[in-house]
Formats: C-alpha cells, structure tokens, sequence
C-alpha cells in the first residue's frame, strides 16, 4: 500500500494510473497490495465432567424417586414477575429434577 507523499492519503488506483484522491496528484508506479493474516492453531478446550459442573448449593430434600436425602436447589422466574420464583432440586445419587412451586 502506498501514500501520497504530498496529503499522506492512500494511492486508488485511476484509469492506467495511480492517483490520489485528494489532492489529484499521479504516481510513476502501480499501487501493489498485499494482504496477509496469520493462522494459529486453536487451543485444546478442556472439558468438564457433569459431577465437576454442579456449584449449586446442597440441601436436605428428599428425593421421591430413590428416598436420597440430599438434593441441589435454586430458583428460577418461570411465572409473571408478580408471583413466586419457582423452587428446583436435583437428587445428588439419581440426579432426578422436581420443581416447587410454593
């Protein structure tokens, strides 16, 4: 890429020329462009196992499928912003999801 030594604007190319657009002066030589860009290789990603993923908390809930009594919880807005989040829990053992909605 090359620039007009008169304003600093790019050199386009006119006609059999090369010319500024500002200031209409002509260049001797052809604008040569040259592109490039460098490819590097992705990064492995690590992957993470289900039991490793799991940063809710831990309450005692038992679960109606396998009697465990412990169970991961949140909320969730499910309804109209007027009403009561709605309460879910995750076995720890058998990893059965149930809701609450008091």
């Amino acid at each position: 890429m090359e620039f007009c030594p008169k304003c600093g604007a790019v050199l386009v190319q006119k006609r059999k020329r090369d010319a500024c657009p500002r200031c209409k002066y002509f260049s001797k030589n052809k604008v040569k462009l040259k592109t490039s860009e460098k490819i590097e290789d992705k990064k492995k990603i690590n992957v993470i196992s289900e039991k490793d993923s799991e940063v809710h908390p831990i309450i005692e809930q038992e679960c109606k499928k396998c009697g465990n009594k412990k169970a991961y919880f949140w909320t969730m807005q499910t309804r109209s912003s007027d009403e009561a989040e709605t309460k879910f829990f995750k076995c720890t053992k058998c990893k059965t999801i149930w809701r609450d909605y008091r």
